[in-house]
C-alpha cells in the first residue's frame, strides 16, 4: 500500500498571477519568493514554496502535489498504479526541477482532479519572514505535515473515494452528508474526510459536486497562534474580500477558522488549533454537525 506523507504543494492557474502575489502576502501573510519565470511562488516554512501560481487562460486549482517517503516508495507507487490499470505520466526533469523535487508523476482521480505524486522534496531552510508578522504556520517537523488540506469536488464520489483509499492508501477520518433542499427525495451530497501518514486530521476531503469550474472547494492554512486568525480576518474585511464563512469551530478536527474568497474563485480556510491525531486503532467517524458554533456560510455571487 502506498505511503503518502503529506499535501506538499498546490499549483494554481491564474489569468493574473500578480493578484495572488498581493493576496498571498498582504492577506494570507505568506512570503513571496522571487522568480524569473513569470510565476508567483509563496513560502510558509522550510520548504522552497507551497503555492505556485502560473499564468493561464483560466482561474483554477490545477494540481495537488502529494509527497511520498522516498525513491523506493515512489517506484512502488508506480508499480501499484500500473497493476491497478491507472494511467500516469512521468514528470520531466524540468518539471521536477520547477517543483523542487527529485521525481514526480502526474495522474487524475476518477472525478478528473489532477494530482502529482513526488519524492525528494527539497528543504531550502530559507528563513520564513511573514510580511504580516505571522510567527509561523503549522506544517510539522521540516514541513512533514504538509501545508494544510484541500477539499476537492468529486462528481463520482464513491469511485473517487475508493481511488484514494484503495489505490493511494489514504485513511478515512470522517464522513458527513448534507441536505440543502427540503425535498425528501433529494439525495443530498456526501463529504469524505481522509488523512495520510501524518497527524493532521485530514489532508484531503472530497465533496460530492458535479459542477465546479475552478477545480476546488477550498484550501486550508493553519497558523500557530489564535490571534493571527483574528488579524487575518481584520485584513480581509479591510480589503473588502468576501467572507465566505464566519468565524467558527469545526466538530471533526476542532479547527477554529473562517473562510474567505480567493482570486481563483474557490475559498480559503484560515484557522488554528486543529487536532493532531494518533491513527493507531482509530475508528472513522460519521458526523452530523459540521461546527460546534459559527461557520455561517454566505457564498458570494459568481
Amino acid at each position: 500500500m502506498m505511503d503518502v506523507r503529506s499535501l506538499g504543494y498546490v499549483v494554481i492557474e491564474s489569468t493574473n498571477p500578480s493578484e495572488w502575489q498581493d493576496y498571498g502576502t498582504n492577506i494570507l501573510g505568506l512570503m513571496n519568493v522571487p522568480s524569473d519565470d513569470g510565476s508567483v511562488y509563496l513560502k510558509m516554512d522550510q520548504r522552497p514554496y507551497r503555492f505556485a501560481i502560473v499564468k493561464a487562460e483560466q482561474n483554477r486549482l490545477r494540481y495537488c502535489g502529494w509527497e511520498l517517503a522516498d525513491e523506493a516508495g515512489f517506484k512502488q507507487a508506480k508499480e501499484e498504479l500500473q497493476a491497478a490499470g491507472i494511467e500516469f505520466t512521468e514528470g520531466s526533469a524540468a518539471r521536477a526541477k520547477s517543483r523542487r523535487v527529485r521525481g514526480l508523476i502526474q495522474l487524475q482521480d476518477p472525478s478528473g482532479n489532477e494530482l502529482e505524486l513526488y519524492w525528494g522534496g527539497e528543504l531550502d531552510y530559507g528563513k520564513f519572514i511573514s510580511p504580516q508578522g505571522i510567527s509561523g504556520f503549522e506544517t510539522g517537523f521540516n514541513g512533514d505535515m504538509g501545508f494544510g488540506h484541500a477539499v476537492l469536488p468529486a462528481s463520482k464520489l464513491a469511485e473517487t473515494h475508493a481511488f484514494y483509499t484503495d489505490v493511494l492508501g489514504f485513511g478515512d477520518s470522517d464522513y458527513m452528508h448534507f441536505h440543502f433542499s427540503p425535498d425528501p427525495n433529494d439525495p443530498g451530497q456526501g463529504l469524505n474526510f481522509m488523512h495520510v501518514n501524518n497527524p493532521r486530521h485530514h489532508s484531503l476531503a472530497l465533496y460530492e459536486d458535479a459542477a465546479n469550474p475552478v477545480g476546488c472547494v477550498h484550501l486550508m492554512l493553519e497558523v500557530t497562534e489564535v490571534d493571527e486568525v483574528g488579524y487575518c480576518l481584520d485584513r480581509v474585511e479591510a480589503a473588502g474580500i468576501p467572507v465566505v464563512s464566519t468565524l467558527g469551530r469545526h466538530t471533526n478536527d476542532n479547527m477554529l477558522s473562517f473562510y474567505m474568497a480567493t482570486p481563483a474563485g474557490f475559498a480559503m480556510e484560515f484557522g488554528t488549533d486543529g487536532l493532531q491525531m494518533n491513527w493507531d486503532g482509530f475508528t472513522p467517524t460519521v458526523t452530523s454537525l459540521p461546527s460546534l458554533w459559527g461557520h455561517k456560510f454566505n457564498m458570494p455571487d459568481a
